[in-house]
């Protein structure tokens, strides 16, 4: 009888202690750590946007990418870059000219900041205010310009926030690359 009372509290104590992990768990992760760093120190922190990097040095842009914002950013990984300079059929960043990158970069950013839950599926303008984004959004995630997937998202920066993409973004011509529709990113 002893030994059933002594399993019962034990029970009893390791349930209240896994409930106490949970909601300390999810307390957590509703309050994210406020940001320390800005976008622009972000990218130079993580090798994988090195590229990118480069690219906005050469274009010019990293003052205004460290300024107040808030900026949302559509990063480019270093191996979207790659993919981008093979069909290009150039070698790098430099291979391009300031005039050629300026577009192709400020078409990765969204003016405020937009967390991964407001986006919604449709015509989003950028700061190349001759090109806005065709964003489409379902369950499986977030696709921009038909080729281009959402692969990490809501980083968090003093002056915005970076989702990652696995291509970089081409500007068009046109504003009818999207699918009709307002689209939201706020």
């Amino acid at each position: 009888m002893k030994t059933s009372k002594i399993n019962i509290t034990a029970r009893i104590i390791m349930s209240v202690v896994f409930l106490l992990s949970v909601s300390l768990t999810s307390a957590m992760a509703k309050s994210p750590a406020k940001a320390k760093q800005s976008i622009v120190e972000i990218a130079v922190s993580n090798d994988d946007f090195s590229i990118l990097v480069e690219a906005l040095t050469k274009a010019e842009l990293v003052d205004a990418l460290s300024s107040d914002g808030p900026f949302t950013v559509f990063a480019p990984t270093n191996e979207a870059f790659e993919n981008l300079f093979k069909e290009l059929g150039v070698v790098g960043v430099s291979d391009l000219t300031k005039d050629q990158l300026t577009p192709i970069l400020l078409y990765h950013v969204v003016s405020g900041e937009v967390m991964a839950s407001a986006v919604t599926t449709g015509d989003v303008p950028t700061l190349n205010d001759k090109a806005s984004l065709a964003v489409k959004t379902s369950k499986k995630g977030v696709v921009i310009n038909k080729n281009s997937k959402v692969v990490a998202t809501d980083i968090a920066a003093t002056n915005g926030v970076i989702h990652v993409i696995d291509a970089v973004l081409m500007p068009s011509d046109s504003k009818d690359t999207a699918d009709s529709g307002k689209g939201s990113c706020n």
